[in-house]
């Protein structure tokens, strides 16, 4: 609360789509001692969506993620301090797990946010659970490794199902999913174009974030440019061609 963050994990059918961050530890335990879950699914890495699955595999609870996934879990790098703030620190996965088939949802990869970034896709229902998919239309700020070209190519995956509902890890429910996600593809590759033709007119990257972004932001100053505008541009770049 104190750094204005929210982040979701969600319970269907007695699957369990992520399993929220270290600082919320103990009310995790008690909804792994509450509810008979089938298993758990893991969207990505990054320790606000795994940050308690050494709880979750040493109550036994079968899990199912990417490769990529389980290997950031088990070795996971060390945080910056902004990070250990707003969502503390997860213990690496050391506890041995068997492997969840979620059956009737469909893990989507979606790279762009992070390499092994995954959708799940209840098509019973048209509902998609984006994880960290969409976070807003007009995001201004990234990591250096996110690629926002694989991102336009994710959200147009997941735009092709046409999903009656979204629900972002971040924002909740999307009341208009479909207008939200395209405006999104939109507003990314307008800024993937806006970055490209600075650069190769040999604009300074500083001078690129702050005419395409605007000012340096709290997000810039407290991550020290780790989470940023200037890391938005860097990472644009690194995916050109």
């Amino acid at each position: 609360r104190l750094a204005g963050f929210s982040v979701s994990a969600f319970l269907l059918r007695g699957i369990l789509i992520d399993c929220g961050f270290p600082a919320v530890s103990g009310e995790v335990a008690g909804l792994l001692l509450r509810e008979q879950l089938q298993g758990v699914i893991l969207t990505h890495f990054h320790e606000d969506h795994a940050g308690n699955v050494e709880a979750v595999a040493q109550r036994g609870i079968p899990i199912a993620a990417h490769p990529e996934t389980l290997a950031c879990v088990r070795a996971p790098s060390p945080l910056a301090w902004y990070r250990r703030f707003t969502w503390g620190e997860a213990p690496a996965l050391r506890s041995a797990y068997s492997p969840f088939d979620p059956d009737g949802l469909v893990m989507i990869h979606t790279p762009g946010h992070s390499p092994d970034h995954h959708a799940v896709w209840d098509p019973a229902t048209g509902t998609l659970f984006a994880g960290d998919l969409f976070l807003g239309v007009k995001v201004r700020i990234a990591h250096h490794y996110e690629r926002p070209r694989q991102l336009v190519a994710s959200l147009q995956r997941v735009l092709a199902l046409t999903p009656a509902r979204v629900f972002d890890a971040h924002r909740g429910l999307l009341h208009d999913p479909l207008p939200a996600l395209r405006a999104k593809v939109e507003w990314t590759e307008s800024v993937i174009e806006a970055v490209t033709a600075r650069a190769r007119a040999g604009t300074p990257v500083s001078r690129i974030a702050r005419e395409v972004f605007g000012a340096r932001d709290f997000n810039d100053y407290v991550s020290r440019d780790e989470y940023s505008r200037l890391n938005l541009v860097r990472a644009i770049l690194a995916g050109e061609g």
